[in-house]
């Protein structure tokens, strides 16, 4: 049975992969997005799902955002919170605005995008949540300590969030993706991105096809036993 499903982020990389996994999964899809504009337009064309635009750390917007959403494609059942930004650079050289600036858009993104959707879901008795956190909440990573901590948070954030609405069929679990081939590590110098590569017992960096799977499995009707969980999806470069 089709369902009102929300990407965070959902235009591009990790986010357009998933939206369109469910998409072609019978999911009414509103993919969201922020500084994309024309790859949003261009989305919309090639695929026809509907593409939404708002800043996912504002909890005002995120709460007008949700009720357009709501109003026009029907009652949110699936929100896939992926949007998420990184703003590099050692600690000790770190500026407030990077640090703030990655831990509103990427953890304070789950309480102002969840917020608005979740009394629904329990009322519904029918909720599926993925968050999509990382590998390097897991192990770390030089120059990431604000994208490290809010990518960790988000762990905490799933497994309390999945105790509250166990018993009203609201699951909540996270992906921890390794290194994919993505925008946002194309944008990796060529060693760094060779020495990446090198680490990964695969062989080879993830796909967004490889991390929508999951997605689209984890908010299937028939994953309602699995809450809580972290599915890590990396290719053998940390096993936690």
């Amino acid at each position: 049975m089709g369902r009102t499903a929300l990407v965070t982020g959902g235009v591009r990389g990790l986010g357009k992969a998933i939206a369109l996994a469910l998409h072609e999964g019978g999911h009414r899809v509103a993919a969201n997005y922020l500084h994309d504009e024309a790859e949003a337009r261009q989305f919309h064309a090639d695929y026809g799902i509907r593409v939404y635009r708002w800043d996912v750390s504002d909890p005002a917007a995120c709460r007008a955002g949700a009720a357009r959403v709501e109003a026009e494609l029907g009652p949110v059942g699936i929100l896939v919170n992926n949007a998420g930004i990184t703003a590099d650079a050692m600690f000790h050289k770190m500026s407030e605005a990077q640090w703030q600036d990655v831990i509103r858009t990427n953890l304070g993104s789950m309480f102002a995008m969840t917020r608005p959707l979740i009394e629904g879901m329990r009322a519904r008795g029918f909720g599926r949540i993925v968050n999509i956190s990382s590998i390097n909440a897991r192990k770390g990573q030089l120059g990431q300590c604000n994208y490290c901590a809010a990518k960790a948070g988000i762990l905490g954030f799933t497994k309390a969030l999945a105790l509250e609405n166990a018993a009203c069929n609201v699951t909540v679990n996270a992906i921890a993706p390794g290194y994919c081939d993505t925008p946002m590590v194309a944008a990796l110098r060529p060693d760094v991105l060779k020495a990446i590569s090198a680490a990964i017992p695969v062989g080879r960096l993830g796909t967004p096809a490889d991390i929508a799977r999951v997605a689209a499995f984890l908010v299937d009707e028939a994953a309602g036993f699995i809450t809580g969980a972290t599915i890590d999806v990396n290719g053998g470069q940390y096993l936690a």
